[in-house]
C-alpha cells in the first residue's frame, strides 16, 4: 500500500482519520469557547457566579463543538448536520421521550433496589427548590447534549464506518469511562460502570441512528439522580435536592461517595436496560435519518438501477 492510501481513498480521507481530526478541531475549539466567554464577561464588566459562569461555558462548548462538526460533515459527507443524529424527523420526539424514560425509570430503580435493600433512606425537603431546579434542568440537558455530541457524534460515527460497530462501541465507551477519572471518588467499579453505560449510549443511537434518545437519557438519568433523590452525581453532589438521601451500606454496592455510579446495583439496572435497547422492537431507525446517514449521492446511484430496461424488448417478451 502506497503512503497516500493510509490517509485517502477513492480522493477521499478515511473515516478514521476523520475522527481523528474532528477530535484535535473539538479540543481546539472547546479551548477557544472557553476564552471567549471569559473574555466576554471581562469585556461587559461582568463578575458571573460560579454556576452562571459554568452555564455559559457549557452553552459555547455545544455551539462551538457543533460547528466544527458541521464543518467537518459538509467538507468530507457533503450532508447537512443533522445527518449526524440531530435531523428533527418523525419519529424525533418519540425517540427523545423513550430516553427520557429510560433514564428516569433505570435511575428510580437503583433509588427504589437501594431503599428496599435497606441502604438508603429519603426525606423531602423543605427547601424551595423552583429556581435551583431550572438552573440544573438547563445546566444538566446542556451538559447531556455536549457529552452524547463528543462521545456519540461525528467521531464515533467516523470510527463505526472504519472499524466496525463492535470496535466503535468498545473503544469509544473505554474512552467515556477513562473520562470520567477526573471526578471526585473514582473507583475501578465507577469506570467500569460508567463504560457500560457508553455501551448503553451507543447502543440506542446505533438503534436509531438519531442523538435524541441517548440525550435524554444521559440527561435525565443525571438530573433524576442527583436533583430527584439528591445523590452524588459522579462524585459531584448537589447542594440541593427534591429529596435528601442518607446512604448507608457496602460502597460496592452503593458506590459511596461517587454516588449510585460506583456500586454494582447499577450495573445491573444498566446491563438490563442494554439488553432491552437491543431486543426491543419498538426502537428502530426512522426512514429520514436511514435516508441522511446514507446521504444523497447514495440514494442517486440506486435510483438509475431500478429504472434499467431490458436491452431486448423481445427477449422481454418470452420471459
Amino acid at each position: 500500500m502506497t503512503p497516500g492510501r493510509w490517509f485517502f481513498v477513492d480522493g477521499q480521507l478515511r473515516p478514521v482519520w476523520r475522527c481523528f481530526l474532528s477530535v484535535v478541531l473539538m479540543f481546539f475549539a472547546v479551548a477557544i469557547s472557553s476564552t471567549v466567554v471569559a473574555g466576554a464577561f471581562r469585556l461587559v464588566g461582568v463578575q458571573p457566579s460560579l454556576p452562571t459562569s459554568l452555564l455559559f461555558s457549557v452553552m459555547a462548548m455545544l455551539v462551538a463543538v457543533l460547528g466544527v462538526f458541521k464543518l467537518m460533515t459538509a467538507v468530507f459527507e457533503h450532508r447537512p448536520l443533522a445527518s449526524m443524529g440531530l435531523a428533527f424527523h418523525s419519529r424525533w420526539w418519540t425517540e427523545l421521550g423513550y430516553g427520557l424514560a429510560f433514564g428516569t425509570a433505570m435511575m428510580a430503580c437503583v433509588g427504589c433496589l437501594e431503599w428496599a435493600l435497606g441502604l438508603a433512606s429519603f426525606t423531602v425537603s423543605s427547601n424551595h427548590l423552583f429556581s435551583t431546579g431550572s438552573y440544573r434542568f438547563l445546566f444538566l440537558a446542556v451538559a447531556a447534549t455536549n457529552e452524547e455530541v463528543a462521545f456519540r457524534g461525528y467521531p464515533f460515527q467516523r470510527l463505526v464506518e472504519s472499524i466496525t460497530p463492535v470496535g466503535a462501541v468498545a473503544l469509544t465507551s473505554a474512552l467515556f469511562g477513562l473520562a470520567h477519572l477526573g471526578n471526585p471518588h473514582p473507583t475501578w467499579i465507577s469506570t467500569a460502570n460508567t463504560m457500560l453505560a457508553g455501551i448503553f449510549l451507543a447502543v440506542a443511537y446505533l438503534r436509531t441512528r438519531a442523538l435524541w434518545m441517548p440525550i435524554g437519557a444521559h440527561f435525565t438519568w443525571n438530573y433524576v439522580q442527583g436533583f430527584v433523590l439528591g445523590l452524588p452525581v459522579s462524585g459531584i453532589h448537589f447542594e440541593r435536592s427534591i429529596l435528601q438521601a442518607q446512604v448507608k451500606g457496602a460502597d460496592w454496592l452503593t458506590g459511596g461517595s461517587y454516588g449510585p455510579e460506583g456500586g454494582l446495583l447499577v450495573t445491573l439496572v444498566v446491563v438490563v436496560g442494554t439488553i432491552y435497547l437491543l431486543l426491543s422492537k419498538r426502537i428502530y431507525t426512522s426512514k429520514e435519518m436511514e435516508a441522511l446517514v446514507a446521504g444523497p449521492s447514495s440514494l442517486e446511484q440506486s435510483e438509475p438501477a431500478e429504472k434499467v430496461a431490458p436491452a431486448d424488448p423481445e427477449e422481454d417478451k418470452l420471459g
